[in-house]
């Protein structure tokens, strides 16, 4: 049995999950010794500590001139002391150039078929991902193991499902007939898709897997071969998936070349150099927004960004307002605010925010706000596992610095006993009132956790400055707060004229954070935040193109 045959229930759900949107996992997303096995989650632990001060020798691709890492725990603000074999850029494309010319002749079955099962063989690793992933970003374990595992096997599968359709939209051959009066013309057609060439996914520090594998996957998927340049501080968590996609294009005859993992470090990075090789022609890039714009400034490239944005939340009406302010304190919270879609500013009229039982005064959210932030940080079985660490030293340097922007601090930063790790590096959320007309505060990304409270004059200026924002500076996410029907109409239609979707009311256990496979499109493209969106036909269709050959029918 073929391996797209041995996965055909698999790629069938798939594809009508991204069309019915609704709730689907492939993956389980708890780490429940029922679903994975009751030393799954011991076993991870220790593969983890087994690879710390040795060298990752599980990658096959060829070419390596020496070993180097230079990867370091925010838990224990310790190196990780793992090596990785360490080409040059040159070799890389030259494996990726001769790779291609297999890759791209190997049959859109055989190459479903191929990476479903990679993912399969991934699922195996996904406790051994959880623990890299909380050493090399600062994750909490259970968002360590959801967002690097299953969430992230989830989209890979959503990527190899929208391109699995889009290969497949059109007839690889026809007879073309058409009448002429007393005689036909007839012409055999066929149309191949055709791969662009080298592609280049460049990760980033806080989400190592779930921002790199849908790019690698939609790239792999269409034919083209992928080098992985992961952040040099968070390498060990991609480079387990590059393995196993390695060992199952070795087990099917295939050159690991085809996927290769691109090591550097801080002080030689080779980020540019691979990005301005003629023979690369796709780059998937997450991170800022300068070096982004640089990379889609870049001619004869086809690329895809997640840049910076600044994510809003609109106040104006509630049902309850504890409710609000608890769902809103864990959004900031949540891995301490390093998530792309994490809030940042939130308008709040100065008359205040409705409610059932009367209007809320601003000063009262605001203490509300800061109260719930406090009660999740002083719990000690939730708090340090919700907030995790902080995974570079920049950005708890930048906490740090917010206490001192303009305006009323409601809630300084501080540190907390993480116990499991004494000497983690940590920061709780600072709190910070901004007036509205301070707009060169508030417009710009503050990654980290960092929450801005902007006092407006009224919804509509709300609305106006969260849509300016997005519109001039991008946003992810944006969270509206509304009882009025018409306010919620307007909302929903500012933000979408600002590509941003909104989150309405939430108050249980969904976060404006959080983006599902299969249904949410993650990024819009259509701001700057970013120009691709994980994943709409657009963020496969563009890496691959159509082309048609015809010849008369012999008689």
């Amino acid at each position: 049995m073929s391996l797209i045959e041995k996965h055909r229930e698999e790629i069938t759900k798939a594809i009508e999950a991204l069309h019915q949107r609704t709730f689907y996992a492939a993956f389980p997303e708890h780490p429940a010794p029922a679903i994975y096995g009751e030393t799954a989650d011991a076993d991870g632990q220790a593969k983890f500590k087994s690879y710390l001060g040795k060298k990752f020798d599980e990658l096959k691709q060829t070419g390596a001139t020496g070993w180097a890492g230079q990867e370091e725990s925010p838990y224990l603000q310790e190196p990780l002391k793992i090596s990785y074999p360490i080409s040059s850029v040159d070799t890389l494309i030259s494996n990726a150039l001769a790779a291609f010319q297999t890759w791209r002749k190997v049959s859109i079955d055989d190459r479903g078929g191929i990476l479903l099962e990679s993912l399969d063989s991934v699922k195996n690793r996904f406790f051994d991902i959880a623990y890299a992933t909380m050493h090399t970003t600062g994750q909490g374990y259970m968002m360590a193991f959801q967002a690097s595992g299953p969430h992230a096997a989830d989209r890979a599968l959503e990527a190899i499902a929208a391109a699995y359709e889009e290969l497949n939209r059109f007839p690889a051959k026809a007879v073309w007939d058409k009448p002429m009066g007393k005689f036909n013309v007839q012409l055999n057609k066929e149309w191949r898709a055709v791969p662009k060439g080298i592609s280049v996914v460049i990760g980033c520090s806080t989400f190592p897997t779930w921002n790199s594998v849908t790019g690698i996957y939609a790239s792999l998927m269409t034919g083209n071969p992928v080098i992985v340049k992961p952040h040099p501080g968070a390498i060990l968590p991609i480079a387990i998936f590059v393995a196993e996609i390695q060992k199952v294009l070795v087990e099917n005859n295939l050159d690991p070349n085809i996927c290769q993992l691109a090591v550097d470090t801080f002080d030689k990075m080779i980020t540019k150099e691979l990005a301005e090789h003629p023979s690369v022609k796709l780059i998937d890039f997450t991170g800022n927004s300068a070096f982004g714009s640089y990379l889609e400034a870049l001619p004869g490239k086809t690329v895809f960004t997640e840049k910076t944005g600044v994510n809003s939340v609109i106040l104006d009406s509630v049902e309850d307002i504890d409710k609000t302010a608890a769902n809103l304190a864990f959004s900031v919270n949540l891995y301490s605010g390093q998530m792309c879609t994490a809030p940042q500013n939130f308008y709040i009229p100065a008359s205040g925010i409705k409610t059932p039982g009367g209007t809320v005064s601003f000063e009262e959210f605001a203490e509300k706000f800061v109260g719930q932030i406090n009660s999740l940080v002083d719990n000690p079985k939730a708090g340090p596992f919700v907030l995790g660490a902080v995974q570079s030293k920049k950005t708890a340097e930048r906490v740090a610095e917010a206490a001192h922007l303009p305006g009323k601090v409601w809630l300084k930063s501080r540190v907390f006993e993480n116990p499991m790790f004494k000497n983690a590096r940590v920061a709780t959320p600072v709190v910070v009132e901004v007036d509205s007309s301070k707009k060169d505060v508030f417009s710009k990304e503050l990654f980290g956790p960092i929450a801005l409270l902007i006092k407006t004059k009224s919804t509509d200026e709300s609305v106006a400055l969260a849509q300016e924002m997005a519109r001039q500076h991008g946003a992810i996410s944006c969270g509206a707060y509304t009882t009025d029907a018409q306010v919620k109409e307007k909302i929903a239609d500012e933000m979408a004229l600002a590509a941003t979707p909104v989150s309405f009311n939430l108050t249980g256990a969904i976060y404006m954070n959080q983006n599902a496979a299969f249904s949410d499109f993650h990024v819009t493209g259509g701001n700057p935040s970013g120009n691709a969106s994980f994943t709409n036909p657009d963020y496969v269709n563009r890496r691959f193109t159509w082309v048609g050959h015809r010849e008369p029918v012999k008689k």
